[in-house]
């Protein structure tokens, strides 16, 4: 297969194109930083490195590169600085999923192309029935008016949730939740569920990232846990957690 991962210089998106890498797929990445990608990858024939930002591509080069892809996948996500959570661009995630599902119909595919979204468990899944306390339902409420982050992400979801939607003959997709992110050098057992089990807030779980890029990985390649999780938005917990 031919994966395009944007946000590949992210802690978890490298985990995801290891993953890819250790089953000898092709990967491209688009990074604004190629100096930060670790130095394996340079000389890596399975690896066509982009160096440019998503967003500033114009729509024939994002065509360009889309093209050939069985499946594109975003790590995407706001630096924890300042400038990364109040700065431009604020809406990095969602635009660049629409960048990309855009660039994914203007070419047409004869199948549907993947679409593998890292998201949060702090983003509730409106296509389902996912009941949360008073009390979190404020502290949401801040993170909405407080960090653009969290905005950035339930749009990015919802774009493929309302816009994309269920029958788009070019894009499947799958939106993973991820709770607390975690440092492991190893996959380990995780678990993935419809809808969160514990509070994000209140209750956290944790994950590892490597784990997160072997689910990502999985759903990319084995068609059997794709047709169990297209077009959902499932959460996932490392079972030692």
């Amino acid at each position: 297969m031919t994966v395009l991962v944007v946000g590949a210089s992210g802690a978890t998106g490298q985990k995801l194109v290891e993953q890819l890498r250790l089953q000898k797929h092709k990967v491209k990445v688009i990074v604004r930083s190629p100096e930060k990608l670790p130095k394996s990858w340079q000389n890596d024939a399975h690896i066509q490195i982009i160096s440019a930002s998503v967003l500033d591509l114009s729509d024939s080069e994002m065509c360009n590169i889309v093209r050939g892809c069985n499946a594109v996948a975003s790590c995407l996500g706001h630096n924890l600085t300042w400038k990364g959570i109040y700065g431009q661009p604020r809406k990095l995630v969602t635009d660049a999923t629409k960048r990309l599902c855009n660039a994914i119909k203007a070419n047409n595919p004869q199948t549907p192309i993947k679409f593998v979204l890292m998201n949060t468990t702090g983003n509730r899944n409106r296509d389902l029935n996912e009941p949360i306390s008073f009390a979190q339902k404020c502290v949401i409420g801040l993170l909405r008016i407080l960090l653009p982050p969290h905005v950035d992400n339930e749009a990015a979801a919802d774009y493929l949730r309302t816009e994309i939607g269920q029958n788009n003959t070019a894009i499947e997709w799958t939106a993973v939740r991820p709770d607390g992110l975690i440092n492991e050098d190893e996959v380990s057992e995780y678990e993935v569920y419809k809808s969160p089990t514990r509070s994000a807030i209140f209750n956290a779980g944790k994950v590892s990232r490597i784990n997160v890029g072997h689910f990502m990985a999985s759903l990319i390649t084995d068609d059997s846990l794709w047709a169990k999780w297209k077009g959902q938005i499932p959460v996932i917990y490392s079972a030692s957690h």
